[in-house]
């Protein structure tokens, strides 16, 4: 896809503020730093969209991005930055279960991973939580550009493996540095956006 057009529409923390559009929605989950600003602004050729941040846990919001007016990038909080207070983590994990248990225009979410290091538990727990609600997942295993592409393989077995990658589920190696994985980042989420 050849984005020209994608701006942030609303930082929603409620049901009440989501988009009244009705169009597709992919949502992207992962853990604070993983790099789901660095895609969101890779896979649309912009660097300054999605706000890259060195403080982990700085999205606190629904971030929904409007992708040429035909489908929308939803950043989600980052989990498992332990500098947040306990019952702000309970707001966020409230929020999150509420917008992926019932968005009708959620199409597929996009797991986002360091493919430089295991999967954590919150990683394990979000794949879950995403599979037992029978939502589509696509593995993004973000800085492959940071490991020596014969490792790469080694990686993936890693991360596949911890996360107990379910066949039906699409895996992609991405590096924002190199633009790796876009062309197939892209096929994939058109094929959901078209469904």
């Amino acid at each position: 896809m050849k984005v020209n057009k994608a701006d942030i529409v609303i930082s929603a923390v409620s049901p009440a503020q989501y988009p009244s559009t009705g169009l597709p929605e992919i949502a992207l989950a992962g853990r604070s730093n993983v790099g789901k600003s660095s895609f969101i602004n890779t896979m649309i050729n912009r660097n300054g969209l999605a706000r890259t941040s060195g403080k982990p846990g700085k999205t606190q919001t629904l971030n929904y991005y409007i992708i040429e007016d035909t489908f929308y990038f939803v950043d989600v909080p980052g989990y498992g930055y332990a500098k947040v207070s306990k019952t702000e983590r309970a707001k966020w994990g409230q929020m999150l279960e509420t917008y992926f248990t019932q968005r009708e225009t959620l199409k597929v979410a996009l797991s986002v991973v360091d493919l430089r290091h295991p999967p954590t538990e919150d990683d394990v727990q979000m794949y879950e939580f995403l599979k037992y609600h029978s939502i589509p997942v696509i593995v993004i295993a973000t800085k492959a550009d940071k490991i020596p592409r014969g490792k790469w393989n080694k990686h993936i077995k890693i991360v596949k493996d911890k996360l107990n990658l379910r066949e039906e589920d699409d895996f992609v190696l991405f590096s924002s540095e190199t633009g790796e994985g876009k062309e197939q980042a892209w096929k994939l989420i058109e094929s959901y956006i078209k469904n």
